[in-house]
C-alpha cells in the first residue's frame, strides 16, 4: 500500500494557457492566496483547504500524452466555492468584466453561477439555501 499525507489540503489542477493571469485572476476576484510562483509554467494558489495548481503549457501537465492528445483547459468539471451573498458576488465580479456563463439559477439546495477563468475553466459560486 502506498502511504501519503492527509494533511486536510484538497489539490485541483487547472490547466491555463496564461499562469500569471490566472494568478490575478483567483487572488484578485476569488479570495485564494498565492502559494508558489514559477513563470511562466507553473503555480498554485490557495483558499481554506483548496490548493489550486495553476499549470501552463510549459509545465510537465501541458505536455502531450504518448498518443498525442494535448491537455487544455475548458469543459465543465469545476472548482465549487461557497459563498454568503452570492448577489454581492455575481455584482462585483460584473463590474470586473468577469464572464458569467449564466444567470444565478436557484434550485433546491441553494444559488449558483458559473463563471470562466482566464483560460476557459470553470468555477462555481455557491450560495447554500437557508433552512
Amino acid at each position: 500500500m502506498t502511504s501519503y499525507t492527509d494533511d486536510g489540503i484538497v489539490s485541483v489542477r487547472y490547466l491555463v494557457d496564461d499562469v500569471a493571469a490566472a494568478i490575478d485572476f483567483y487572488t484578485s476576484h476569488l479570495g485564494f492566496t498565492p502559494l508558489s510562483t514559477f513563470l511562466p509554467a507553473f503555480a498554485d494558489v490557495r483558499r481554506g483547504n483548496l490548493r489550486l495548481l495553476l499549470s501552463g503549457p510549459d509545465s510537465s501537465a501541458g505536455r502531450a500524452m504518448p498518443d498525442g492528445r494535448r491537455p487544455h483547459s475548458g469543459g465543465w468539471n469545476r472548482i465549487h466555492l461557497i459563498v454568503a451573498d452570492i448577489d454581492a458576488e455575481v455584482a462585483q465580479l460584473r463590474t470586473a468584466g468577469i464572464a458569467l456563463r449564466s444567470e444565478v439559477i436557484t434550485g433546491p439546495g441553494g444559488r449558483q453561477i458559473v463563471l470562466d477563468d482566464p483560460a476557459g475553466n470553470p468555477v462555481e459560486l455557491f450560495e447554500p439555501a437557508r433552512a
